[in-house]
């Protein structure tokens, strides 16, 4: 099928229904790769929504792409998170990969619905995105790339890996590039386990990782810049709308379990309908919060994603809206009460609950505000 911009949202709503929602309790479960669902989104062509359509993708915008990770974070939230992360690693090829190798490899995603992975994180720097260890090692028109990654989400499943690492032997830790990593000059050897509490679907061990390939399967702008202006604002929006169908979905629950309980006493308020009334306006918030953001992003003027302004707006987006995650979920839970704390009910929240936990802890929002903090001091509004 030939999918277009303004059916996306529908498409992989519906994959989300057929797929993903069948089978997100045993992802989680047995804390498995939802090969279903991404099998689904590759046969739709989903895979390449953020590929230039001069390169056969569709070009859709942040908000578009967004939307449809909302409606599959839905029914499973690890598969959203492996449709938002893919989308990451092609914003930023789309951005910045401006050589003909790599413009190549980015008709290859949309031609053959190429999964794309990440590995920035690195054994030994405590989690900071703009520090390395590893190095990049060039010669004679090729390089050569070994690193140890505390993670790689869905590595063993991806067709590439992007990496970062330090611009040279001699490079400072923070003097960091971007090199697209792909087979047969590929080689991953897991490290770690993956048993986490949620977004178990994701697949995120540890991996030794090992490259070589040719010089321009580097990314010319460098890393600092990739990540201001691309990585981090785009992480944050799309991660953002995952929180946003999850949210979404527990209050569906909440709502559900309320009209049940209105149907069984007809003439009378149940005790929890006013805390529902509460919780949607609490929703609503984040719900705003997102689209708007989303909004600023594919509208944003020339040179506006690098002012201090901009980091902050973003920055400041993943930690409320990951925030206000949590809370919504929690809401649900007492407003479902036993139902809610039941792992058989069709009123569940355990699932839900363990992957809201973890949009906090994925760059951690005590580093981000950590880096708001030295931002605001010295920052001056225009």
């Amino acid at each position: 099928m030939i999918l277009t911009r303004g059916e996306m949202r529908e498409v992989v709503a519906k994959i989300a229904d057929e797929y993903a929602s069948p089978n997100a309790d045993d992802v989680d479960r047995q804390a498995r790769f939802p090969v279903e669902t991404i099998d689904g989104l590759k046969s739709a062509g989903v895979l390449s929504a953020l590929v230039p359509p001069e390169l056969g993708g569709l070009g859709a915008t942040l908000s578009e792409a967004g939307d449809s990770i909302a409606a599959l974070s839905r029914r499973c939230s690890s598969s959203a998170m492996i449709l938002a992360m893919h989308h990451l690693q092609v914003a930023c090829l789309a951005a910045h990969g401006d050589n003909g190798v790599l413009r190549t490899y980015l008709a290859d995603v949309a031609d053959r619905q190429l999964l794309l992975a990440s590995a920035t994180t690195e054994v030994g720097v405590g989690g900071q995105l703009r520090t390395s260890r590893c190095a990049l090692e060039a010669s004679g028109g090729r390089f050569t790339l070994e690193k140890q990654a505390g993670v790689i989400s869905y590595g063993a499943h991806a067709d590439a890996v992007l990496a970062t690492c330090r611009s040279g032997p001699d490079a400072a830790p923070s003097d960091q590039v971007l090199v697209l990593c792909v087979p047969p000059g590929l080689e991953l050897e897991q490290t770690t386990e993956w048993d986490t509490l949620g977004f178990r679907g994701t697949c995120s061990p540890g991996f030794a990782l090992r490259a070589e390939g040719e010089i321009d399967q580097v990314l010319t702008d460098p890393f600092g810049d990739i990540a201001g202006r691309t990585m981090l604002p785009v992480s944050h929006v799309l991660w953002a709308f995952v929180w946003l169908g999850l949210a979404s979905a527990a209050l569906t629950k909440a709502r559900n379990y309320i009209q049940g309980e209105a149907r069984k006493n007809p003439g009378s308020s149940p005790a929890g309908a006013r805390r529902l009334a509460e919780l949607a306006v609490v929703h609503q918030q984040l719900e705003s919060l997102v689209r708007t953001s989303a909004q600023r992003f594919d509208q944003r003027a020339d040179g506006e994603d690098q002012s201090m302004g901009f980091a902050l707006s973003f920055n400041s987006l993943k930690v409320a809206a990951s925030t206000l995650l949590v809370d919504i979920v929690t809401r649900a839970l007492g407003i479902c009460g036993m139902a809610g704390y039941s792992q058989t009910s069709p009123f569940s929240m355990g699932r839900l609950l363990r992957d809201a936990h973890g949009a906090g802890l994925m760059v951690n929002n005590d580093r981000i505000l950590g880096d708001n903090a030295q931002l605001l001091l010295i920052y001056k509004e225009s």
